[in-house]
């Protein structure tokens, strides 16, 4: 019997877009890490780094023997589980008719699912008693990010340790803005939110104030104007 590869991807993005990281990392049978890896992206957004992360570990299994990959994106796990059949047979278009985000990403992603035995376990992050292989991709993701600089076992480098939870030092500004309980135009829904840097993952693509796109999926935060990226509130 075939026994099957037990796996986990994350991505990072300090700032989303930001500073970008993907990690993976590959069990062994009894459950601790046999070897693992992540390399900085540049500026990317989330994502990009969630998506690159399943690319380079699906690069770095053997095709032939079944696995299963465990991700804390519901994004990057819906793009290849849910949506990819739809948006290959409409041309790479959504049901809207606009062009699939990280399209290059998600055809590679889909060349190398092709023939394969994946199965995609959904893991919820930063938990107590969490999956270790999602924790041990999440903090060599978010090193590599930070530090910009490529991690490997093979390298013979140590999975970073967890980061601390920082907290601005800076007072964050009451908003007099009357909360809303209508629903946001851009991308996810406004009730009882308001302009104070709350986040939540866009229902839909969208445009920024600041002119920059965000995608399906990403983290938005209410302003003034409507729904944007976190750091333009």
């Amino acid at each position: 019997m075939v026994e099957k590869i037990i796996a986990a991807c994350d991505g990072a993005s300090k700032g989303n877009p930001g500073p970008a990281a993907w990690a993976w990392v590959i069990g062994r049978a009894d459950g601790a890490i046999d070897r693992w890896e992540a390399g900085p992206l540049g500026r990317a957004t989330n994502n990009v780094a969630e998506l690159t992360a399943l690319e380079r570990l699906l690069e770095a299994l053997d095709p032939a023997l079944p696995a299963e990959v465990r991700m804390d994106s519901q994004y990057a796990m819906k793009a290849v589980t849910t949506w990819l059949p739809g948006w290959r047979r409409k041309g790479w278009k959504t049901a809207a008719g606009t062009p699939v985000a990280n399209k290059d990403l998600v055809v590679r992603i889909d060349a190398l699912l092709t023939g394969r035995d994946v199965d995609f376990v959904y893991v919820p992050a930063h938990q107590v008693d969490g999956d270790p292989l999602n924790d041990a991709a999440d903090r060599a993701a978010s090193h590599s990010a930070r530090t910009q600089e490529p991690l490997a076992s093979a390298e013979g480098a140590e999975l970073p340790p967890a980061e601390p939870a920082t907290r601005s030092s800076t007072p964050r500004a009451r908003s007099s803005a009357p909360r809303t309980g209508s629903t946001g135009s851009d991308g996810g829904s406004a009730r009882g939110t308001r302009p104070s840097g709350r986040t939540l993952n866009a229902k839909f693509p969208g445009r920024c104030r600041c002119g920059r796109a965000y995608d399906k999926g990403e983290s938005i935060a209410k302003n003034s104007d409507g729904w944007g990226h976190p750091t333009c509130v």
